[in-house]
């Protein structure tokens, strides 16, 4: 397999606390990994040492062969696009001309027909057409969260990395947005891929060509969905048991993990 993204003995620290230890990993072209694991188990910190937000204490993070500590912000922000777990930033502008931010690493001197063009595709593809030009403030928190990934889509990575991208959607925008990433990354001739940390096991286990199950800032299992999301695994993780029900069995094309109650510890 050839490497969009070699991460290997990536750490990460807050003072003494230990957040990420030893991270090995490799991601190819076309593949939607899922990242799980329980609160402060060091997913968004992971996402935030790929794009540089944040600089590890060791290890390594290659994109198409190159160490991002060697890559300009314009070639890291070509390379890849980040959507952050929460949207505080009110800009006061139109939707289009948020979304038209990711276009920022493609332009030189002017915004070009291109550029438009890209960005209204974009706006149509997630289904944003009735409030393209209201004021991103005037929007609901699931409004804005579905631009700022619009916004992503425009800035057109190779590799996404989404942190918990459908935490303020409601239900049919939560399997909409998947779907649409989903799409993105199945397209062969493109070879993106995204990196997606989430909490909904279900929504994972459905959308994900691959799994990541971080416990301790360590990867515990790293596999197909049926791989990784087993009943032992949930368990240690994260503390509850659960049937998990293949896919032959479900009612969907994906397992179902369906918990039953806490552990007692």
């Amino acid at each position: 397999m050839t490497s969009l993204l070699k991460i290997e003995g990536l750490e990460f620290s807050w003072g003494s606390n230990q957040v990420l230890k030893d991270i090995n990993l490799d991601v190819g072209g076309n593949e939607f990994v899922a990242i799980l694991g329980v609160n402060g188990a060091g997913k968004s910190t992971f996402l935030k040492c790929i794009n540089r937000i944040l600089a590890p204490a060791k290890g390594t993070v290659e994109i198409s062969g190159r160490n991002i500590a060697d890559m300009s912000l314009m070639d890291l922000s070509k390379a890849t696009s980040y959507v952050p777990q929460s949207v505080r930033t009110s800009f006061s502008m139109s939707v289009f001309d948020v979304v038209m931010l990711g276009r920022r690493p493609h332009i030189s001197w002017r915004i070009s027909d291109d550029d438009h063009e890209r960005v209204s595709e974009t706006i149509r593809f997630l289904g944003l057409e009735d409030f393209a030009f209201r004021k991103f403030d005037r929007l609901s928190g699931g409004e804005r969260q579905r631009v700022v990934i619009a916004k992503a889509v425009a800035q057109d990575p190779m590799l996404f990395l989404l942190d918990e991208p459908t935490s303020d959607l409601d239900l049919r925008n939560q399997v909409s947005i998947m779907k649409k990433i989903r799409h993105i990354v199945s397209d062969v001739e493109s070879g993106k891929s995204a990196i997606v940390a989430i909490h909904d096991i279900n929504m994972a286990a459905r959308f994900a060509d691959r799994v990541v199950l971080l416990d301790g800032g360590s990867i515990k299992a790293d596999g197909t969905p049926s791989e990784v999301l087993t009943e032992a695994n949930i368990a240690d993780v994260f503390g509850v048991s659960c049937d998990v029900i293949p896919e032959e069995y479900g009612l969907s094309s994906s397992l179902q993990v369906l918990v039953k109650d806490e552990i007692e510890k």
